[in-house]
């Protein structure tokens, strides 16, 4: 895959990502979103998110930090990113750890239609109805590599979306194809944001190039990983600190030369 032109074009187009998301993660959302060449706006107030998901590249919901006022705001937002064909992105955070949690999810599945679901493997599988361990947002991973990319295929047809799992290997899948990842490092999930900021990068991405939400997933997730690993190899003395911010600075830095000789992924 041609990585390179999926960054290139979110540089050139500088796309409106309009973002409902948790409170946790908003501000390295907004800072990974400008970081990569796009342009962020935090806004769940159910009077303008129609309005604002009409005029903007793409929409990301997210509901780590969730309440009934906010989903509702994400269903009036993602109705209008329908029909005015814009890509949605959503983020299941913590889905199978409550009952509340997993009807909410449910219904804004039920009113709008999603271009990219991303999460850890225990939180889409949770939404598909497959039930793993889940302690908060961590994940209890108990499905092997293939195992997860059959589910995922799976639901990325019931769904009509292409579904991302983030985990060692990141899994991405339309349907049909699939796309395994190995950027990353280990200490990515000891920092607030990372999952978060994968998402809003899927979002700046899609938001470039909303006829691919495939590839523009797979760019995405590869420009993290490896934004992530060169962070860690630069900060690692200084600690999970510097390692954040790092995140930042790589992907600011992050070229389309760059990703191309550093993203390392399996096509099948």
């Amino acid at each position: 895959m041609e990585l390179a032109k999926y960054l290139d074009q979110v540089r050139k187009s500088n796309p409106l990502v309009h973002h409902i998301t948790n409170y946790v993660a908003v501000n390295d959302c907004a800072n990974a979103c400008l970081a990569i060449g796009a342009s962020p706006v935090m806004s769940d107030a159910i009077d303008e998110v129609g309005d604002m998901a009409a005029i903007s590249s793409a929409l990301v919901l997210n509901i780590g930090t969730l309440n009934v006022s906010k989903v509702e705001s994400m269903i009036e937002a993602g109705r209008s990113a329908n029909a005015h064909h814009i890509p949605v992105v959503f983020d299941p955070v913590g889905c199978g750890a409550t009952s509340f949690r997993n009807r909410m999810a449910a219904e804004i599945m039920n009113h709008v239609h999603m271009s990219v679901i991303r999460g850890n493997m225990s939180e889409v599988l949770s939404l598909g109805g497959v039930h793993l361990h889940t302690k908060g947002v961590d994940a209890g991973e108990t499905v092997n590599l293939e195992e997860a990319a059959e589910l995922a295929s799976k639901l990325s047809q019931t769904w009509n979306a292409v579904v991302v799992i983030s985990s060692k290997v990141d899994i991405i899948t339309d349907g049909n194809k699939k796309v395994f990842i190995h950027n990353g490092c280990p200490e990515m999930p000891l920092i607030t944001g990372s999952g978060c900021m994968c998402t809003t990068l899927i979002g700046a991405f899609c938001g470039a190039s909303p006829k691919d939400p495939f590839g523009s997933s797979v760019a995405a997730m590869a420009a993290m990983g490896l934004s992530g690993e060169r962070a860690w190899k630069a900060y690692e003395k200084q600690g999970l600190g510097h390692f954040h911010m790092g995140i930042l600075d790589e992907l600011g830095h992050m070229t389309g030369e760059i990703l191309a000789k550093g993203a390392r992924y399996e096509e099948h």
